[in-house]
């Protein structure tokens, strides 16, 4: 059903598409900026990394657009790519320009290619052909269903100030994780000091032991059928499984042969790709092939929880485990011999808080970030179809 008001025809009637590639080898387009899909992050409309031609060393036929365009890529799977450039340029021939006519609204256009509806009709139509690509003539029979031309902006303006308050949390999240890698560079090493509890900076040298001084393997095995099962991730920690949302293949016959974990514990993970390391909170049980890890000492888990994932320690790692990059599994023995920092459980402790800060900053962030994507969808779903109308303000007439 058609909103009252609304023109129901197709993307061909009230947009162009480009036709006619250019030679990127030649001026004036060897100094332009080239996009690719590459270039554009997915789902967002922002441009990244972008270089001219001559330094792509580009050879093959591209398309011309410029700031009037909309650039959309046409190749799964990137369906989801498409970005409003504010310049002139070349992009891949993978990506089409397109420009509006005077039905459309080209900012309302933007918003309604970066729509969840609109990657669904993407999808389908690229599933046509042997190969996964949008033809043009495909595009071009989209139907579209748009408001008049006010309406049209001011959709397109109340999504645009969605936009702006996403990138400008993005923007928050990258520095804030920028800053938790400075800190980790600085006071996971002992670089920078902090103040002890009478305000004076800590000084005393800091030990580097080896790490067969400070954790020990347990293995603690024939547990109860009641103990949860645990996931160790490399981007949640250890965790019970029933808490993924992703679907986990579940372990066939008895769990006796598992080893119990208990909050704490630190677990050596079967991939090594950050380090290889990973804390638990939790107790519960893990298959027989990770090594368990059980402090020794007195230790703050949260500032070893913290190192583990440093650049410092995954270096050392690297050296002494060939093969980390591919993701090999790390021994006991491998990690044993490792050099680990151990200053004052003091120390360790103050550091530590200055992290539990900045992780909750961060977390706050991500999930503020969150929120924000799932509330401009919904607000997409509703005001690009029509089920949701906008109030237009009516030009008042000279007198």
């Amino acid at each position: 059903m058609v909103p009252e008001g609304w023109l129901k025809t197709n993307f061909g009637s009230v947009a162009e598409i480009a036709n006619g590639q250019v030679d990127p080898k030649a001026e004036p387009y060897l100094n332009m900026p080239h996009i690719g899909p590459e270039n554009v992050v997915s789902g967002s409309g922002q441009i990244i990394d972008v270089t001219t031609c001559k330094e792509s060393s580009l050879i093959s036929g591209k398309y011309e657009f410029d700031e009037d365009a909309i650039v959309y890529s046409k190749i799964r799977p990137n369906l989801n790519k498409v970005c409003r450039p504010s310049f002139r340029g070349v992009c891949s021939a993978d990506m089409y320009p397109i420009w509006v006519k005077r039905e459309l609204d080209i900012e309302f256009l933007f918003h309604y290619m970066l729509s969840p509806q609109f990657y669904k009709i993407a999808v389908a139509m690229s599933m046509r052909t042997g190969m996964p690509k949008i033809n043009r003539s495909d595009l071009n029979n989209v139907t579209l269903v748009i408001p008049p031309i006010p309406e049209q902006k001011k959709i397109a303006k109340i999504l645009s100030i969605w936009d702006k308050a996403i990138q400008a949390t993005e923007q928050l999240l990258v520095k804030s994780q920028q800053q938790k890698k400075a800190l980790m560079q600085q006071l996971l090493t002992g670089k920078k000091r902090l103040l002890d509890k009478n305000g004076v900076k800590f000084s005393e040298k800091w030990e580097w032991r080896r790490a067969s001084d400070l954790f020990k393997t347990v293995s603690r095995k024939n547990n109860s059928k009641t103990e949860e099962l645990l996931a160790v991730t490399q981007d949640q920690g250890v965790l019970p499984r029933s808490m993924l949302e992703r679907r986990v293949v579940m372990p066939d016959g008895s769990t006796q042969g598992y080893k119990l974990v208990v909050p704490g514990n630190f677990i050596i993970s079967l991939r090594s790709f950050q380090g290889g390391l990973e804390y638990s909170s939790y107790r519960g049980l893990v298959s027989p092939a990770y090594t368990v890890l059980e402090p020794v000492k007195s230790i703050c888990n949260e500032f070893f929880k913290q190192y583990y994932k440093s650049y410092d320690f995954i270096g050392h790692l690297a050296v002494a485990v060939i093969g980390i990059r591919d993701g090999k599994q790390v021994s006991y023995e491998d990690f044993s011999f490792l050099r680990l920092p151990y200053p004052s459980l003091e120390e360790q402790e103050k550091i530590a808080k200055i992290f539990s800060v900045n992780n909750h900053e961060i977390e706050c962030l991500q999930k503020k970030l969150e929120a924000l994507k799932q509330e401009k969808k919904a607000l997409m779903k509703q005001l690009l179809t029509g089920k949701r109308r906008v109030e237009i303000e009516e030009a008042s007439e000279c007198q």
